[in-house]
């Protein structure tokens, strides 16, 4: 081996890019600067060039795991409204949100009227989850059901349900959208049978668990599948009116949003329009 005296320290920089460790590359001088000038051991520096390392390889492991996950933007614990839903414990949120649930695969079903905050609530808890080290996807239920429909069309169903089963939670949203469809169904019921007892699921619906049957051609198939959803499942019911039908009457009854209204109809405030935009998407 090469005797120390004789390392070109120069060489360092393309060697860390060799190993792919930026943060390494990107923070040695200025600890090895640091450890001279306090006196650390060797071992010191080295020890906290590697928790340099390993943080920024969890922070970019965030990263890709959140844009792989397809979780709508901005729908965070932060921003959800609790006040609105007092049926619902935000300390009970917040123990799901630590994500110990899903090492049991037990499933998470949001019930309530449309508008009501459950899909808001839902990808607030996934996009906490990704923060906690898991992989989370979200998905329409008539979305996931074309892509199931297809690869059972390609000869490749199996194939996409073990991609499926790398992610610690599916999301599904809407999933009382989706039509009563012998072949739609079929592969719906495939995935819910599937991850049961072995992967989370997480399903919004604004229909009772009495209303199912317009999900599933047959009365067996829909007590089948609410058996495998509820087993190991938290059931959130979010029984509140509509956060878009309260925003609208609202917007009627108080004078200063009224008014606020006249002048965006002129153009006059088009970034409160903006933002109340993005309420709209709330399911």
């Amino acid at each position: 081996m090469t005797a120390a005296t004789e390392t070109d320290v120069h060489k360092l920089p393309a060697l860390l890019n060799a190993l792919r460790l930026p943060s390494f590359k990107a923070h040695w001088q200025e600890v090895t600067e640091m450890a001279d000038r306090e006196g650390w051991p060797t071992a010191q520096a080295l020890a906290l060039l590697a928790e340099y390392e390993l943080a920024e390889r969890e922070t970019r492991r965030i990263h890709r795991n959140l844009q792989a996950s397809r979780l709508p933007a901005g729908k965070t614990l932060a921003t959800f409204d609790f006040s609105v839903v007092p049926e619902v414990s935000k300390a009970r949120v917040d123990a799901l949100a630590a994500g110990d649930w899903l090492a049991g695969a037990g499933n998470l079903i949001a019930i309530g009227n449309s508008g009501s905050g459950k899909s808001h609530l839902l990808a607030a808890v996934g996009h906490a989850l990704i923060e906690a080290g898991y992989r989370v996807l979200y998905s329409r239920t008539t979305d996931m059901v074309q892509r199931l429909q297809a690869a059972r069309r390609d000869l490749t169903l199996e194939r996409e349900l073990a991609k499926l089963d790398k992610y610690h939670l599916l999301i599904l949203d809407d999933i009382t959208y989706a039509q009563k469809d012998q072949a739609e169904t079929s592969v719906l019921f495939e995935l819910i049978a599937r991850r049961y007892e072995t992967r989370s699921l997480a399903v919004a619906a604004n229909q009772p668990f009495s209303a199912w049957e317009q999900i599933f051609p047959d009365r067996a198939m829909t007590v089948a599948a609410i058996d495998r959803l509820v087993h190991h499942a938290t059931i959130l019911e979010l029984n509140v009116e509509s956060y878009r039908r309260r925003a609208a009457v609202s917007r009627q009854t108080d004078p200063a949003d009224a008014a606020s209204s006249d002048s965006d109809s002129l153009g006059d405030n088009p970034s409160d329009n903006n933002r109340e935009g993005g309420d709209d998407t709330e399911s």
